[in-house]
This record gives structure tokens, C-alpha cells and sequence, in this order.
């Protein structure tokens, strides 16, 4: 195997590193290897030496410092067709590295656990790691690097087939590299920005600040069939920390998923977060098209069904609950595209997989901490755009009553209970709703008014004794007149326009009850 004559071996995840270093010794490779990595292959009879016999000086600081050495970094970058560099290896006595196999200390599973320590974070900041990838990347026409045992059998096919790695696959396998160590820099500076110096020393709180320099990671998770449209191309990207939520969710059965799915998964999932009750979701193009709780969730889907029968053909559903078998039963003869849930009982699946195209997505619920921040991003022509996430959740006691008549208790319940749809609706967004579950939703509308119009016109159950959400302030009182013409009796809204007196007059001469919030839910 003339091209591949030393390899070194310097690994956290050691799956399958003993099948491709006896592939290698097999092929009369000089194995050089750290502490654990040697160990485990000298258990394996796999002849190895150690890095401290490579560089006659031994592992400082506990393992920190192991291959940060000229006779190591050297071998790695002297490049082939460079008769200088090479002499100087040579003078120096340094034998050329060929092939360099390493994974990084998990720094995101640390970050991603609850509690984890700032100590702990920064013992899980590889150093050595990186510095070999991406120093055998540079240099890849002469060094293969491979930093993921997913790679290995294609390695051991071309080594066993050619007795070398084709310049195509050191390319591939470098580009692969760098984009490890991309994530995995990008991955630290955002964690270490929620990092903060305080009485007690270095805590792990909330960013409150927007970073100097915004630093996106993600790895390829799946090429879409395509994106919005069939001429658009489209592909997932999962985050370092993403095993929470959709883009981390496990498809148990059913098509492959669309970019479109995704999109509107993500928004089922969303929404059905917002509530404690068991509640069902039905969405359309990210919007809600019905929005039930219920003692148990086969009701609370009927409920939401019942809000706009045909807008849900073809939807996407999403619960806060496991999916049973009840519920399952329910969704018999309607067609659904794809469901995001917790879990599903083992009845339930069984219905469902007599629909064979129908995705069914397992998706984790949200970490204990989910109160670290969480940032938003969206492109541009020429940047993104980047904020927090909307996590405002309005109590009742936050209620501010303007009108002459407040609110009775069941029309308080509706209101809150609308008001959280509200928030997932595109503005300008409108919501009837009567107690746990929508009767009418206005979405995307260019005028408040014409929301109001939309949202009465789709609705299938009697609008009269309903209440009415509002994402942002009335301009005009000509939206509160619309509403109370169909029967609403209560409006929720932000409040803050400059003619808020007039909608406040208009309610109370309608005889209206109506409560600003004193927050705005846009949603664009």
C-alpha cells in the first residue's frame, strides 16, 4: 500500500476504529496512536505505537497536550512534491503522516445537558483534534483525514481495492472535515457567549446580548426532494444541538418528507407546545386552520376537525400528547399528510400505518433547558435577520380591562385560549374562538379588517357567543364593528393605537367586553 505508510489514530468515538486499524496493520501500516485509542487497539492484538514514542516526549497536563509537537504536525503537512520540505523532514528525522483519523471530544452533548458546568464545557474544547483535521485537510492531496466512523467502510473499500484513496475521496473526505470543525467552532463561540462572569465566578445564564459575530452551524441531514417548489432545490440541515424539535425528530413511517411538511410540522409542533392540556393542531401552509384542548385528545381533535373540515384535507397535525389509539380511530377517513407528536401508542401506529404514505414524525420534547436562549434566523438578499424567539406567555392576571364591561369568566378562558393561536397565525391575524377551541381563524391578510371579514366567512360553527383575538391593535373601529356583527362578545388585543379611544368607544357602545394585552404577536 505505497501511498498509505503511517496513519495516526486519535479518537473519542472509537465505533468501528478497530475493523479499519486492522484493515490498515493488515496492510503493513504503521499505526501510530494517543492514550485511549492506543489502548484499546493493543486489546485488540492490533500492533500500535505511541505518539510519546513518535515524539520522545510524554503527554503534559493530563492529556491536554499529546499532539501538538513539530515531529507531529510536520509529518502531517510537509507536502509530497516539495523536495525541500521533504529533505527537511528528513534532516530532522520525521517520518510522513499519511492518513489522519480523529473525532472531537463531545462539547455538544455537554452543552446540550442541563447543569453542565462551564468547567465542564471547557474541558470538552478539543484542541489537539482540530489542529490534526484540519492540518491533514490542508493538505489533503497527500493526507487523508477521516473524522467519522460512517466513513470507514467506504475507506477500507478503496484502500483494499486500489491500495490507495482516490484524490476524489481525499476532497471529499477534507471538505467533510472542515465543515466538522466549522460546526464544531461555531457550536463553542455560541455557547460560550451565553457564558458570563458574575459574583459567584462564570455562569451559565441566558444571552443578553446579540453576538459580535453570528456563527451558524449544521450538518446535512437530508436532501429534500425539493424546496417550496419542484424548480427550487431544498435540503435539511440539522444543528449541533438539535436532537429537540422537528429537524431532530424520528420518522417511524410514511413518505419522505418535503420541505413544505417540515415547515408546516414545525408550526403544528410549535403551537401545540403552547399549551398544558391535551390539545390537537390542524395547520395549513404554517397556519392553523383549527385548534381544540380537550378532556382527552380524540376529543380535542374532533373539536379542532370541526372548526374547518375542508381546509384540513390534506393538513398536518400536531399534539402535545402521544397519539392514541381513540384519536388514531378518529383520523380514520380523513386525509392527513404528516403528524408531529411525542410518542404513539402501539394501537395508534397500528391504525395509522394502514395509511402508508402518511408521516408520522416522533419529535423530543423541549430540554429542561429550553430557557437558554434561542435565536431566530432568517435570510436576506446580502445577510439574516436574527432575534429571540417568541416565548411571551400571557396570564390572566396581565389582563388590562378597558371597556365598561369586563369580561365574564368563560369569555377570560376563550380569550386566553385564542390569543395563544393567535401568536401562531401570519398577520394580520384574527381568531373567533369560543371556549377551548377555534371557530374561525383571518390569516395574512394586508388590512385587520379584512381579517376579520376572512375569519368569519371560513367559519362552519355558529359565530354568535364567540370571542375574538387580535395578533396587533385595531387601527380603526371599523374591525370591532365587523366582529360584533357576526356575535362576538369579547376581543383580546394588544392595544396602542393612536385611536384606541375610538375602538374603546366602539366596544362599549356594541356592548363588548374587551382586554389589551400590552403585547404584540406579529407574525410575518
Amino acid at each position: 500500500m505505497p501511498g498509505i505508510q503511517r496513519a495516526l489514530l486519535s479518537v473519542y468515538d472509537k465505533r468501528g476504529l478497530a475493523e479499519l486499524a486492522r484493515v490498515l496493520a493488515d496492510h503493513g501500516v504503521e499505526l501510530v496512536s494517543t492514550g485511549g485509542t492506543a489502548k484499546l487497539l493493543r486489546e485488540k492484538a492490533i500492533p500500535v505505537r505511541e505518539v510519546a514514542e513518535v515524539t520522545g516526549f510524554p503527554e503534559l497536563l493530563g492529556g491536554r497536550v499529546k499532539t501538538l509537537h513539530p515531529v507531529i504536525q510536520a509529518g502531517i503537512l510537509a507536502r509530497r512534491d516539495d523536495a525541500k520540505q521533504m529533505a527537511e523532514l528528513k534532516k530532522h528525522g520525521i517520518a510522513p503522516i499519511d492518513l489522519v483519523v480523529a473525532n472531537l471530544y463531545p462539547f455538544a452533548e455537554t452543552a446540550a445537558r442541563a447543569g453542565a458546568s462551564v468547567g465542564e464545557l471547557q474541558e470538552m474544547i478539543d484542541i489537539g483534534g482540530p489542529t490534526m483535521i484540519r492540518a491533514a485537510a490542508k493538505n489533503f492531496p497527500d493526507v487523508a483525514v477521516v473524522v467519522s466512523p460512517e466513513d470507514y467502510a467506504r475507506v477500507i473499500s478503496e484502500l483494499t481495492e486500489r491500495g490507495d484513496l482516490s484524490l476524489g475521496l481525499r476532497l471529499e473526505l477534507a471538505q467533510r472535515a472542515f465543515a466538522v470543525t466549522a460546526g464544531y467552532d461555531g457550536l463553542i463561540a455560541t455557547t460560550l457567549a451565553q457564558v458570563e462572569a458574575g459574583e459567584r465566578g462564570l455562569e451559565r445564564r441566558a444571552q443578553r446580548e446579540f453576538p459580535a459575530a453570528l456563527v451558524l452551524g449544521g450538518e446535512r441531514a437530508q436532501v429534500l426532494r425539493y424546496g417550496e417548489n419542484p424548480h427550487q432545490r431544498g435540503a435539511l440541515y440539522r444543528a449541533a444541538d438539535g436532537a429537540c424539535g422537528i429537524a431532530g425528530a424520528r420518522q417511524l413511517q410514511g413518505k419522505e418528507l418535503s420541505y413544505n411538511n417540515l415547515l408546516d410540522l414545525d408550526a403544528a409542533w410549535a403551537l401545540a407546545q403552547e399549551f398544558e392540556e391535551p390539545v390537537a393542531v390542524i395547520i395549513k401552509h404554517t397556519n392553523p386552520c383549527g385548534v381544540a384542548v380537550g378532556k382527552a385528545q380524540a376529543e380535542a381533535y374532533a373539536r379542532a376537525y370541526a372548526c374547518d373540515p375542508v381546509s384540513a384535507f390534506g393538513s398536518v397535525l400536531g399534539f402535545n400528547r402521544a397519539v392514541t389509539a381513540e384519536t388514531a380511530e378518529a383520523m380514520g377517513k380523513h386525509f392527513v399528510e404528516a403528524i408531529a407528536a411525542p410518542g404513539y401508542e402501539r394501537e395508534a401506529l397500528e391504525k395509522l400505518s394502514r395509511k402508508k404514505n402518511l408521516r408520522l414524525l416522533e419529535v423530543s420534547a423541549p430540554r429542561p433547558a429550553a430557557g437558554l436562549p434561542e435565536w431566530q434566523v432568517r435570510s436576506i438578499a446580502g445577510g439574516w435577520l436574527v432575534q429571540e424567539a417568541d416565548r411571551h406567555r400571557l396570564e390572566a392576571k396581565a389582563l388590562r380591562v378597558v371597556t365598561e364591561r369586563a369580561p365574564t369568566r368563560p369569555e377570560q378562558r376563550a380569550l386566553l385560549f385564542a390569543w395563544k393561536v393567535a401568536k401562531h397565525v401570519k398577520s394580520n391575524a384574527i381568531v373567533y374562538a369560543r371556549r377551548d377551541q377555534t371557530v374561525g381563524i383571518g390569516a395574512g391578510q394586508m388590512s385587520r379588517v379584512d381579517s376579520v371579514k376572512l375569519g368569519a366567512m371560513k367559519a362552519v360553527l355558529p359565530l354568535k357567543g364567540t370571542v375574538l383575538a387580535s395578533d396587533a391593535f385595531f387601527p380603526f373601529p371599523d374591525g370591532v364593528e365587523e366582529a360584533a356583527k357576526v356575535g362576538v362578545t369579547a376581543i383580546i388585543q394588544p392595544g396602542g393605537s393612536v385611536r384606541d379611544a375610538e375602538v374603546i368607544a366602539a366596544a362599549n357602545r356594541l356592548g363588548l367586553a374587551m382586554v389589551f394585552t400590552d403585547v404584540r404577536h406579529f407574525r410575518h
